[in-house]
């Protein structure tokens, strides 16, 4: 039962909403709050009232969306399983999940953790955390307290548990590695696994880490991954990283095998006899493709042969195909020659601009040695036919130039050497006509049809995307990485890997949703979300300040996100 209660004290009427319930046989009074005073009452039912004194405003959407995705996986407890420590301050699972989170929404240094903590709503559900317990040295603190086993066990711990309860398809897995470049000193002892090699993003002259990562076309999810040297070339970590992978599938499938539906998907970059022998051993299907020039009895077929066979699935629209069986690397497989139309447009205008950068560099040349023939150019090293001969390699380097241009280099006057050089017509119609818009794929599902093995290829760019993601210097993963230690780094790879997974998850939930969202289209709609919480004066024989939270005004979009990732939404109500 609840009623209106007038009480005078000192001359002064005040109200009160109470509550009364019976308490051992007889009526008693179980809450009250304090409405004030008539002309409060009042005030309050005309919009009127005190003003707050001021208002917090936190990030919402994105950090609470994670922060379930966090507790819905149980990271933090799967990470203090494996690496207890004394129940004092924030465990090492706190920490690393701060990290993840941090790293999903806006990755920022250690330094500047804190500032960021602080402006989330994240600070109101870790309650115990502070500008101290976030500083730099107490995440590398708690980073040391995990070697390079229990990154794997952790990572293992996570992923396991993810697979089951969402039932993920892992029929479709591809696998790719990358790099990222740092800027750790030449001469750091203490690091053995950045290492100088071929960046991918042309930053040679860096030290860099590599990253390999084998991703579930389910969700776009991580299943496993691994951090390893710089300068390690990609087809030998390869079997490395499938032997793993096979011990993680089956661990996922309860000590047996690996589940039968599952393909690997890869590119060329790994092939290798010894590599698809580890393949057949270990009993995993794939799909992969090969090199035009090693099956050249293939790729001169031309691109017009009546063997092609256009594909009627959805999405293959210009592409035709057609199967043989051929030995490779030791065993009979099925190789798929593919046309598609759009790549053979793309080639063709690559080639176009390859063709006409490498004529005007050997017309320069040519000019260069006319001049010097001629005495308009005297000082330096004369040329000579090895050094012009290696000039033109280097301009012709680049794929079939050498078959489309041809060079004629002789003594000329002087003993200089003389250039002439031409596009062959016929070479580059012949090219056009075969190479041009074909790929070979490789499998061992002989009852796949083409479209679907065509389909199942494809789907690495699920991996190249992630890796883009990652990269990204708005909603990437991986940078900043101030650490120089290895230990460090694969701590690092650990938590960039966990805010794949969070984001993941998150995104698979809104597809399943039949929401048509992109990831970072997903980020900024979560991340435009913001609580004010207003902070009102504190009144007569009051404790405690009185709050008010609120968010910021939402979209229809919004609106039904909130909806299907369960976010708490706290209406207009009055705390405290």
């Amino acid at each position: 039962m609840e009623r209106l209660e007038a009480k005078k004290i000192h001359g002064h009427t005040y109200y009160y909403y109470s509550g009364w319930g019976w308490v051992k046989g007889k009526c008693r009074r179980q809450w009250q709050k304090y409405l004030g005073k008539l002309e409060d009452i009042v005030q309050a039912c005309e919009g009127g009232g005190p003003a707050p004194s001021y208002a917090e405003v936190f990030q919402w959407g994105l950090p609470m969306a994670l922060w379930n995705e966090t507790m819905t996986a149980n990271v933090i407890g799967k990470i203090d399983e494996l690496c207890p420590k004394r129940d004092q301050g924030l465990s090492t699972g706190h920490y690393l999940t701060i990290a993840a989170i941090n790293r999903a929404m806006s990755p920022s240094s250690k330094r500047s953790m804190w500032q960021w903590f602080s402006q989330t709503v994240l600070l109101k559900l870790l309650t115990e955390t502070s500008s101290e317990a976030l500083n730099s040295q107490r995440f590398w603190d708690h980073m040391d307290r995990i070697d390079e086993e229990q990154t794997a066990a952790i990572w293992t711990s996570i992923i396991a548990d993810v697979v089951a309860r969402e039932k993920l398809d892992l029929s479709s897995v591809s696998y790719d590695g990358t790099n990222f470049y740092t800027f750790i000193d030449t001469f750091n002892m203490r690091c053995e696994v950045a290492k100088r090699g071929k960046n991918k993003q042309g930053r040679c002259n860096l030290r860099q880490v590599s990253y390999a990562l084998f991703c579930c076309a389910d969700g776009h999810l991580p299943l496993f991954y691994d951090i390893y040297e710089g300068n390690r070339n990609d087809a030998k970590q390869f079997p490395l990283m499938l032997e793993r992978f096979n011990t993680l599938l089956r661990t996922l499938n309860a000590g047996c095998c690996a589940p039968e539906n599952t393909t690997v998907i890869f590119d060329k970059g790994n092939n290798s006899q010894d590599n698809f022998g580890l393949i057949d051993t270990l009993g995993l299907s794939f799909v992969g493709s090969v090199k035009l020039d090693e099956h050249k009895e293939l790729a001169l077929i031309p691109n017009s042969d009546e063997r092609f066979v256009s594909c009627e699935s959805a999405g293959l629209d210009g592409t035709k195909a057609w199967r043989i069986k051929k030995t490779v690397h030791g065993k009979e497989r099925v190789l798929v020659v593919t046309y598609n139309q759009n790549l053979f447009d793309a080639q063709w205008l690559t080639v176009q601009a390859d063709i006409a950068k490498a004529l005007e560099e050997l017309s320069a040349l040519a000019q260069r040695l006319r001049d010097r023939s001629e005495g308009l150019i005297k000082g330096g090293q004369p040329p000579t036919l090895a050094s012009v001969e290696k000039q033109c390699d280097h301009i012709l380097s680049r794929q079939h130039l050498k078959r489309l241009i041809k060079i004629e280099i002789r003594v000329g006057p002087k003993k200089i050497p003389h250039l002439e050089h031409g596009v062959v017509p016929s070479a580059l119609s012949e090219i056009a006509e075969t190479y041009l818009g074909k790929n070979i794929i490789i499998t061992d599902r002989e009852k796949w049809s083409d479209s679907r093995i065509i389909e199942a290829y494809r789907s690495q760019f699920i991996i190249e995307n992630v890796f883009k993601a990652m990269k990204d210097r708005t909603h990437g993963t991986w940078w900043p990485m101030n650490h120089w230690t290895d230990s460090k780094i694969r701590v690092h790879g650990l938590y960039c890997t966990i805010a794949l997974l969070l984001r993941g998850l998150m995104w698979r939930r809104i597809k399943a949703a039949k929401v048509n969202l992109s990831m970072c289209r997903l980020l900024s709609e979560l991340d435009d979300l913001r609580q004010i919480i207003n902070i009102y004066p504190k009144k007569r024989n009051q404790k405690a300040q009185r709050t008010q939270s609120v968010l910021t005004k939402t979209s229809e979009l919004q609106e039904k996100l909130i909806e299907i990732l369960h976010l708490r939404k706290e209406e207009n109500e009055v705390l405290g």
